[in-house]
């Protein structure tokens, strides 16, 4: 097993960065929650990286098979159930290019529901949590 470290590094108020790959990915709360709402919340990155994982697979689709990417588009919506407030359902809108060959609709479908985002959380991993002197 391979782990991969990401750094939690605090700042101002809620304001969270996290160090991976050489990358800082900013974050904040809302400040309805206390936040400066100064960058997304990390439960909003959770949700883009659904939506660009699914944006990957749709571009990738197209462009292996050299079908112009112009006009190609990718919209998520999420609904929350009223009681638990978790989201139940996901849906992912693949928005088709003109010219799309019909052969290949339900194949890009496929295509875009092989996002390996989806499926860890499918296939959820298992948590733990742990303290460290």
């Amino acid at each position: 097993m391979n782990p991969k470290e990401l750094k939690v590094v605090f700042g101002d108020n809620y304001r969270i960065d996290v160090e991976v790959k050489g990358f800082t990915v900013k974050t904040d709360q809302p400040v309805r929650d206390g936040g400066d709402g100064t960058a997304p919340s990390p439960f909003d990155y959770f949700l883009v990286s659904l939506a660009a994982c699914a944006g990957y697979y749709a571009l990738a689709f197209c462009r292996e098979r050299k079908i112009p990417t112009d006009g190609l588009g990718v919209v998520m919506t999420t609904e929350r159930g009223e009681v638990s407030k978790m989201i139940d359902k996901v849906t992912i809108a693949v928005d088709l290019p003109a010219g799309f060959p019909e052969k290949y609709r339900a194949a890009i479908v496929k295509a875009v529901d092989h996002c390996t985002v989806k499926a860890h959380i499918q296939r959820a991993p298992q948590f733990e949590v742990v303290t460290r002197p």
